[in-house]
């Protein structure tokens, strides 16, 4: 049976109305800033771009950022962007290696903003990472912190309710990456049954050996 999918396709449109999303964007992007070194050589692929809020944020510091994503609703905002705003060094792809679309191209830098939690096979995404980087390519990925399923409320769509570190750097070491680090790189507060709950977002770093 196929895994139930959240559908993307009908929030895409208002997905940056949210000032939650855009300001974890935002500071996942000063994370990454902060823990490598980015520079104009880099080629970089933001995996599950959606709208590009991620992607649009790092490339005045970099060569290229390729926005790639399963929805073609989220990748249409990001044209549109691109198109409005004119930055000459973004362009999308539609990807879904699940089921057999695979990105092309290879980068120096991959990068990916709460999407780990949308993909059933941890391994498998990270496998698939590897095969796009260059030698002693880099990734960097944000995610949550392990939760009880009330950061989504509704969590169609969410395959794993956060994660532990320390198991994804176990998993990352076995997948042939190297240089695993960690740090906080926002908090994200919500109401929850009434009370003000801290869900803490992770970054990862890692460098393929």
């Amino acid at each position: 049976m196929e895994q139930v999918r959240r559908d993307f396709e009908a929030v895409a449109s208002r997905w940056d109305s949210n000032p939650t999303r855009v300001r974890i964007a935002h500071d996942v992007g000063d994370a990454i800033m902060r823990m490598l070194k980015l520079t104009p050589q880099m080629d970089v692929l933001d995996y599950g771009c959606g709208t590009g809020l991620l992607a649009m944020q790092l490339q005045a510091h970099v060569r290229s950022v390729t926005g790639a994503d399963s929805s073609p609703a989220m990748i249409a905002v990001l044209n549109d962007k691109i198109a409005t705003l004119k930055p000459g060094n973004v362009s999308t792809q539609r990807v879904d290696f699940e089921r057999g679309a695979h990105a092309r191209g290879e980068y120096d830098l991959i990068v990916s903003s709460m999407v780990t939690h949308h993909v059933p096979d941890t391994a498998a995404l990270f496998k698939e990472w590897k095969l796009l980087l260059k030698p002693h390519g880099q990734i960097a990925f944000a995610d949550l912190d392990s939760e009880d399923g009330s950061f989504h409320g509704d969590n169609t769509g969410v395959f794993h309710l956060g994660f532990d570190r320390a198991a994804l750097r176990m998993l990352l070491l076995a997948e042939g990456y190297a240089d695993v680090r960690d740090a906080t790189a926002t908090v994200v507060h919500k109401e929850v049954d009434g009370q003000t709950r801290e869900f803490p977002i992770f970054l990862i770093v890692a460098r393929l050996t």
